[in-house]
């Protein structure tokens, strides 16, 4: 076998070992972390909209009720009621005032204060960007037949009195008022006659047409029924010069205007129609002019806010609501609530509420009342479905939509970065180190691979684990390279000892062939030996294949011997007290003392120093036993029996040589003799038992 630098990428190994379950379950583990991570977000989110959508329901089932109540009660109110009898603003020209029917019967113009509450509480009142104010409405009375009442306010300088009498007005402040009724067109010229400082009047004469704004006919007349007055009250305004007196003050002008056509309707025989047929085709138009052409309040300048509508109700409505007005079997108005995004709702958002648990609320609610003014009674129905909750949730929830959405995006994201960055990777190095352990548990094709790591190398910790992994295994292989080529050295160089022995020892055979001749077994152990160094037998083999000579020996001459030569194998202190009779044995001298000499060597080296060694026989019928004792530790008990195996050793090697033979080939020896060797812990020490048998 010889180890080359062989690179080969382990993708392409074509014994890749099946790795089992336990290879992946880390990065299983790790992904369904990451599954778990997304599905609890999407979980998260869908709770808490089904919780939502919930409590909305809760809470509209309770204020429900509350709403409708609401609506009735703005209704209820004179502006309300005003919006239920004028549903339709009647289709005038631009620039002009329509006027509207009023739940009152009509307004007492004479009294400023009366006026401006009644308008007021009407809420019939214009609204123009420089804070003027103008209410076009037409009542009845039941003596005096029909009028239009015009109340308007308006911040004005102190007023150009007229003279009485004078005909030309030019130089004073006066009030043109204009009336359109279809194609017919009606105009008066009211000029300011004041009382006093603060109250003055506005007698009504009929002028030719709308450019005549400065000029009376000779001659001409008041109308009866045209009345008017105008009133300077409160403080001076604002951007009025300290000290200034007269200043400009709050103006308010109220007339009432006579309408033959709705005194007709009123007065028609049969019976009165009111409100008027044509009242939804009427006019009207208030200037008032000053001196030198000066217009200090025009009906119709632009950026007039008008008042209450019912169409402005559908702004209290929530969602999938619908409020519905009736009179009698005629409806006056269908309103219906708007969504609150004003978009569409998202399809899959709405397909996902729609599949959530039913909130426990009605679907559908419905609720009914009624108003009654003047003009009849009204009924009220509001009616609301949830589906409107639902589009309103959905587009709510379209907006948290994103927020999820990026949470899902990070989860991914950091899924990516770390399945790329170190989950991919070190898969990658598992299957290659799988695939090189693989190898190295294949004897039959036994090699060393290598662990190719240049696109996992890195500065990370994972670099720096496959760079050292990988650089540790490339110093195992030059270092296994370089055992090698030694252990190829010291096998030559054994090869040429043995050689160069094993000559010299045939040699010997030859001198020595008798096999009575003592020298024969030592030549045949060297043999041995040398057929161990070739490697052709194990030491344990050389052994067994010794021969050896056993006869009758001594065994009392040979212990006194064996004592008193000791010290020369550089083994002290062996004492020996001799049996009092020759003892024979079955046994060869030479393997005996060999035998004998390794436990004494094994019992020198664990006694404590100046400690004798003891040699004593026993005879027990037909066996001798020699018992070899040292004080010193105890032998573990799970080791008495292995100690006389081959290697088997707690001692360190030293200069070399390996411990844990003599035992062993003291054993064998005694074994080829009939004998036996056993070791036993006593009080003291360890005594070592040789047991031969007698002759």
């Amino acid at each position: 076998m010889k180890l080359g630098r062989v690179e080969l990428p382990f993708p392409e190994l074509p014994d890749m070992p099946r790795l089992g379950f336990a290879a992946f379950r880390n990065r299983i583990v790790f992904h369904l972390v990451f599954v778990a991570l997304a599905l609890a977000t999407l979980a998260l989110a869908v709770a808490l909209l089904n919780e939502e959508r919930q409590r909305n329901a809760q809470r509209y089932e309770q204020t429900f009720a509350k709403s409708l109540a609401g609506i009735v009660a703005q209704l209820r109110h004179p502006s309300g009621q005003l919006a239920l009898m004028n549903p339709e603003p009647a289709q005038v020209d631009a620039g002009w005032v329509a006027p509207q029917l009023l739940p009152f019967a009509a307004i007492d113009f004479d009294d400023a204060t009366k006026a401006q509450r009644a308008v007021e509480m009407a809420g019939c009142g214009l609204q123009y960007p420089d804070g003027s104010s103008l209410c076009a409405a037409v009542g009845s009375n039941a003596y005096a037949g029909g009028f239009i009442y015009l109340v308007a306010g308006m911040d004005a300088p102190p007023l150009v009195s007229r003279e009485r009498g004078a005909l030309d007005l030019a130089g004073v402040h006066r009030v043109q008022v204009s009336l359109r009724q279809g194609d017919t067109e009606q105009h008066w010229l009211a000029p300011v006659e004041m009382l006093d400082v603060q109250r003055g009047q506005l007698p009504g004469f009929t002028v030719d047409g709308a450019g005549n704004t400065t000029l009376l006919r000779a001659r001409a007349r008041p109308q009866r029924d045209f009345r008017g007055w105008v009133w300077r009250e409160g403080p001076c305004l604002a951007n009025t010069p300290p000290q200034a007196e007269p200043c400009a003050r709050r103006t308010t002008v109220s007339i009432r205007l006579p309408v033959e056509a709705f005194r007709e309707a009123l007065f028609r025989p049969g019976g009165p129609q009111w409100p008027p047929a044509d009242l939804a085709r009427t006019g009207l138009r208030l200037a008032l002019l000053g001196p030198d052409g000066a217009t200090w309040f025009d009906s119709a300048a632009p950026g007039a806010q008008p008042p209450l509508t019912i169409g402005k109700l559908a702004a209290a409505l929530a969602p999938g609501e619908t409020l519905r007005i009736t009179r009698g079997g005629h409806v006056v108005a269908l309103l219906q609530g708007a969504d609150a995004t004003g978009a569409p709702p998202s399809p899959w958002l709405m397909a996902l509420i729609q599949h959530l648990p039913a909130p426990a609320a009605p679907r559908t609610l419905s609720a009914r009342d009624g108003v009654t003014t003047p003009g009849g009674r009204f009924d009220i129905t509001l009616t609301g479905d949830l589906q409107g909750l639902d589009r309103t949730l959905s587009a709510s929830a379209a907006r948290l939509a994103w927020p999820v959405a990026a949470m899902l995006a990070a989860i991914a994201l950091a899924w990516l970065i770390i399945e790329i960055g170190l989950i991919r990777r070190v898969a990658t190095l598992t299957r290659r180190a799988a695939a090189l352990s693989h190898q190295l548990q294949t004897p039959e094709r036994f090699e060393l691979g290598t662990l190719d790591v240049a696109d996992l190398r890195g500065r990370d910790e994972l670099g720096i684990l496959a760079g050292s992994l990988s650089d540790l295994l490339q110093r195992v292989k030059d270092s296994l390279h370089r055992e090698q080529l030694r252990a190829e050295r010291e096998h030559d160089q054994w090869h040429a000892v043995g050689h160069e022995i094993m000559s010299p020892l045939q040699s010997l055979m030859l001198l020595h062939g008798s096999e009575a001749d003592p020298s024969r077994r030592h030549v045949q152990r060297m043999q041995q030996a040398v057929k161990v160094l070739y490697g052709q037998a194990s030491p344990s083999e050389a052994l067994a294949a010794a021969t050896l000579a056993v006869g009758r020996l001594d065994l009392d001459a040979f212990l006194r011997q064996v004592a008193a030569n000791a010290a020369y194998a550089g083994i002290a202190g062996v004492v020996y007290a001799p049996a009092p009779d020759a003892v024979w044995v079955q046994a060869d001298e030479y393997p005996l003392e060999d035998a004998i000499t390794h436990v004494l060597t094994n019992a020198d080296r664990y006694r404590p120093p100046g400690t004798p060694i003891t040699l004593a026989l026993r005879v027990e019928g037909g066996l001798a036993t020699v018992d070899i004792h040292n004080q010193g530790p105890r032998i573990a008990d799970d080791q008495l029996a292995r100690i006389f195996d081959y290697g088997v050793s707690d001692a360190q090697p030293q200069d070399g040589a390996r411990r844990g033979q003599g035992l062993f080939v003291a054993k064998t020896y005694l074994a080829k003799m009939g004998g036996s060797i056993t070791a036993r812990n006593v009080a003291n020490g360890v005594t070592f038992e040789i047991g031969l048998r007698r002759s």
